[in-house]
């Protein structure tokens, strides 16, 4: 491996709109994001499917095999 051509990778902390902090490594030193595991819709099951003319019933009874 070549040498000082790499980035140097050092810990990084994550924070999300929601107020969660989570520490990893990066190149970055700090990243704000604005939804993470802990409040997205999908983790929390809060998520919502918008059903228009039944295209949701459609496509499980299609392939419900």
């Amino acid at each position: 491996m070549k040498q000082k051509i790499h980035p140097e990778y050092k810990p990084t902390t994550i924070t999300c709109a929601c107020g969660e902090v989570i520490q990893v490594c990066s190149t970055r030193q700090s990243i704000r994001i604005e939804i993470c595991s802990k409040c997205h819709p999908f983790y929390t099951g809060k998520q919502k499917i918008m059903d228009t003319a039944g295209r949701v019933e459609r496509f499980k009874k299609r392939y419900a095999k």
